[in-house]
C-alpha cells in the first residue's frame, strides 16, 4: 500500500500557524467530499440487499404458488399428474433456492451494509464531533487572548492580571488538546477509509461467492437428471402441439378451399335426410308483439326426446317450447319470412319455421324416438313421405320412455293405494273431447266474497281449528298454484290426469300464459278447500267432498305436478243420474305425491269414521299430534311461505 504523503503534524498544533490551519482545512475539505460519497455508496448497498432480501421472499411466494396449481378447479385437463408431480419437484428445488438467497441476504447484510454503516456512524461522525469540539476550543481561547491583550499597562492590578493570565493558559491547553485530537482523528482517517472502501466489497463478494458455489452443487448434483426429463417432456408436447397446428392449418385450408355459394343461404344442398330423430340449428320463431302485429325472434332450437326445446344467445341453457307429441308439421308460404314451416298441436294452436326440420319433427311426433332401432323405423317411415301425418299417442310407450316408469306405482302402493289400470290403451280422444275448453285460473265471484265476509261470518283459517267436527282429525295445507281444469269422459283412470296436464301446460305454452297466482291448499278428512292466502276466503264456493275425488296422481316425471278427478252431475240429459268429470291440475313447491297421500289419508278417515273399531286402529297405526290429529309432513305454507312476500305469490307455471 502506498504510504501517505500528507499528514497534520501534532507538533504544530499548539503554534496553530496559517500554514497548519491551510493544510488543515484542506484534510476537513477531503473529510466532507467522504462523507457525501460515503452515503451515496450505503444507499446503493442498501438497494442491494434490498433487492436480494426481495429475491428470497420472492422465490418462497413462487414455491407456494406452484403447489397451488394442484388445488385448481380447471375446466379442462383435469388430473394432469405429470405436471403436478413435476410441478411438486420444482416446489422443492424452489425452496432450496430460497434458503440459498435469504442466507446471501443475510451475509450481504452482515459483510457489506453493516461494515459501512459502522463507518459512517462511528469514523465519520466523530470527525464531526471533534471539529466541532476544535472550533469551540479555539473561539474560547481567541476570546481570552482578546481579554489578555486588554488589561491596562497603568494602574496594573496583579490580581486580576493573574486570574487573565490562567484563563489564556487554561483555554491554550484545551485548545491544544482538542487540536491533537482533531489532527489524530483525520490522520487516521486516510486509512479508515481505504479500508471502509475494500471490506463490504470483500464480504460481497465473499457471499455471493459462497453463494454460487452451493447453487452449483444443488444444480449438477440433484437437478441434472430432473431438468433433462423436464426439456424432454417440454420437446414432446411442443412437437404434439406442432402436429396438432399442422393439422388445423390442413383443416382451415381444406374448409375456406370450399366454393362461395356455401356461404349464400339459398345454395344447393345434398338431399333431405328423411330418417333424423334429432336436429338443432338457429330458426326463426314469430311471436305477437301486439293484438295484431308480429316480430320474429332468432333463436337457436334443438330437439330432446319429444321436445322441442329453445336456447338464445348467451343462454346457459335451454327451456322447453312445445311438446311435440301427438303433433302434425307442414310446409306453408309466409309473407315475410322463406322456408317457413307449420307446428301443429292437438288442439290447433300452431307455431311456425325445411325438409330435414319437418322430417325430424314428424319423426319424434311418431315417437320414433322411443322405439328400440329409431333410425331403421324412421327409413321405414319415410320413404316417400315428406310431409308430416297424425302421430299415434301410447300412454304405455310414455311411461316406457319416462325416467322412472315404476316411480309412482311403487308410491302409490307404499301408501296402500292400489292405482286402477284399465284394460285396454286408450286414446286421448276416449279420455278428453277434442276441442274441450280450459279453465287457466279460478276467480271468486263478487257476491260470493261478500257473503264470506259479512258480519258474522267465520273466514277459513288454515293454521287454526274449523268449527266442523269432521274435520277436526285431519288438517293439512300446501302451497300451489292452479294450472288449469278441463272437463273429460272418464273419471276412474290416471291416464286421464297425465293427458289433461298434457294438454293444459301445452295450451299455457301456446298461449303464452305463464303466470299463476299462489293459493292454499286444505285437505282435511271431508274435503278439499281453495283458499285466498291474503283474505284467507275460499277459492270455490262449494268445497269438493272427498267422496266425490274418483282419482288422484301425481305426474310421472315432474314430481311436483298433481291432479285429481272431480265427480259431479250431467243435467244436460234432465237428470243427475249421469255422471260428468273433471280434472284440476296444480303445481306445488314440494312432491304432488305428498297431497296425493294426504288426500288418500282423507278418503281412509272418512271411510273409518263409518266404524269406530275401524277408526281406532288407523290411529294407532299413524302417529298423532298432541291435539290428536294426524301428525303429517310439514306445511308448506309455514315460515317459507311468509318469509317469501308479497313479490313472490306470482311464479312461472
Amino acid at each position: 500500500m502506498p504510504a501517505v504523503h500528507h499528514k497534520l503534524l501534532l507538533e504544530e498544533a499548539l503554534q496553530d500557524s496559517p500554514q497548519t490551519r491551510s493544510l488543515l482545512s484542506v484534510f476537513e475539505e477531503d473529510a466532507g467530499t467522504l462523507t457525501n460519497y460515503t452515503n451515496q455508496l450505503l444507499q446503493s448497498m442498501q438497494r442491494v440487499f434490498g433487492a436480494q432480501n426481495e429475491m428470497a421472499l420472492a422465490t418462497e411466494q413462487l414455491s407456494k404458488q406452484l403447489l397451488e396449481y394442484e388445488k385448481q378447479n380447471f375446466a379442462l385437463a383435469k388430473g394432469d399428474e405429470e405436471v403436478i408431480n413435476t410441478l411438486q419437484h420444482f416446489t422443492k428445488s424452489v425452496e432450496e433456492l430460497n434458503s440459498l438467497h435469504a442466507e446471501l441476504a443475510t451475509q450481504i447484510a452482515d459483510k457489506m451494509v453493516f461494515p459501512m454503516v459502522q463507518f459512517r456512524e462511528k469514523d465519520l461522525t466523530e470527525i464531526s464531533t471533534l471539529k466541532e469540539i476544535f472550533g469551540i476550543a479555539s473561539d474560547e481561547h481567541e476570546a481570552a487572548m482578546v481579554k489578555y491583550s486588554r488589561l491596562p499597562k497603568k494602574r496594573e492590578n496583579e490580581k486580576i492580571k493573574a486570574e487573565v493570565v490562567r484563563e489564556v493558559a487554561y483555554c491554550r491547553r484545551k485548545q491544544h488538546q482538542a487540536a491533537m485530537q482533531y489532527y489524530c482523528a483525520l490522520n487516521a482517517l486516510q486509512y479508515r477509509k481505504r479500508v471502509a472502501m475494500l471490506e463490504p466489497m470483500l464480504g460481497y463478494t465473499h457471499a455471493q461467492i459462497h453463494f454460487f458455489k452451493k447453487g452449483m452443487e444443488l444444480v449438477s448434483k440433484k437437478m441434472d437428471s430432473f431438468l433433462s426429463s423436464v426439456s424432454s417432456m417440454n420437446q414432446s408436447i411442443e412437437s404434439q402441439l406442432e402436429v396438432e397446428a399442422e393439422v388445423m392449418r390442413s383443416s382451415q385450408r381444406e374448409l375456406l378451399s370450399v366454393d362461395d355459394t356455401v356461404y349464400m343461404p339459398d345454395h344447393d344442398q345434398v338431399p333431405v335426410n328423411r330418417a333424423l330423430i334429432q336436429k338443432a340449428g338457429y330458426l326463426n320463431i314469430r311471436n305477437k308483439t301486439g293484438l295484431v302485429t308480429t316480430a320474429w325472434d332468432r333463436l337457436f332450437f334443438f330437439t330432446q326426446g319429444g321436445n322441442l326445446m329453445c336456447q338464445p344467445r348467451g343462454a346457459v341453457a335451454g327451456g322447453m317450447v312445445l311438446d311435440l307429441d301427438n303433433s302434425s308439421v307442414m310446409a306453408i308460404e309466409c309473407e315475410d319470412r322463406r322456408y317457413c314451416f307449420q307446428i301443429t298441436s292437438p288442439n290447433g294452436k300452431t307455431y311456425g319455421d325445411c325438409a330435414c326440420w319437418i322430417c325430424t319433427l314428424n319423426n319424434i311426433s311418431r315417437q320414433i324416438y322411443l322405439t328400440d332401432n329409431p333410425e331403421a323405423v324412421a327409413i321405414r317411415l319415410h320413404q316417400t313421405a315428406l310431409q308430416a301425418v297424425t302421430p299415434i299417442t301410447s300412454f304405455e310407450k310414455r311411461a316406457e320412455g319416462s325416467p322412472n316408469p315404476d316411480r309412482y306405482e311403487h308410491f302409490m302402493k307404499t301408501k296402500h293405494i292400489e292405482p286402477q289400470k284399465p284394460p285396454t290403451t286408450l286414446e286421448p280422444e276416449d279420455l278428453i273431447v277434442p276441442g274441450t275448453p280450459i279453465q287457466f285460473d279460478i276467480v271468486l265471484p263478487a257476491s260470493e266474497f261478500l257473503d264470506q265476509n259479512r258480519a258474522g261470518a267465520r273466514r277459513t283459517n288454515p293454521f287454526g281449528e274449523t268449527e266442523d267436527d269432521d274435520d277436526s282429525l285431519l288438517q293439512q295445507v300446501f302451497a300451489v298454484r292452479f294450472l288449469g281444469s278441463m272437463a273429460v269422459r272418464a273419471g276412474h283412470t290416471q291416464e286421464v290426469i297425465y293427458e289433461a296436464m298434457r294438454q293444459v301446460l301445452a295450451a299455457r305454452a301456446i298461449h303464452n300464459i305463464f303466470k299463476t297466482t299462489e293459493s292454499h291448499l286444505m285437505v282435511t278428512s271431508s274435503c278439499i278447500r281453495l283458499i285466498e292466502p291474503q283474505t284467507q276466503v275460499t277459492k270455490i264456493s262449494v268445497s269438493f267432498q272427498l267422496k266425490d275425488v274418483t282419482q288422484f296422481a301425481a305426474h310421472q316425471e315432474n314430481s311436483r305436478l298433481m291432479g285429481y278427478v272431480l265427480q259431479g252431475s250431467d243435467w244436460s240429459d234432465g237428470g243427475e243420474d249421469q255422471p260428468s268429470f273433471s280434472v284440476f291440475v296444480f303445481e306445488s313447491n314440494t312432491e304432488g305425491e305428498k297431497i296425493c297421500y294426504t288426500i288418500n289419508l282423507g278418503k281412509e278417515i272418512s271411510e273409518a269414521k263409518k266404524d269406530p273399531e275401524a277408526l281406532a286402529q288407523l290411529m294407532k297405526s299413524m302417529p298423532l299430534t298432541n291435539d290428536g290429529k294426524f301428525l303429517l309432513l310439514e306445511s308448506e305454507t309455514g315460515d317459507e311461505a311468509e318469509a317469501a312476500g308479497p313479490d313472490e305469490q306470482e311464479s312461472e307455471a
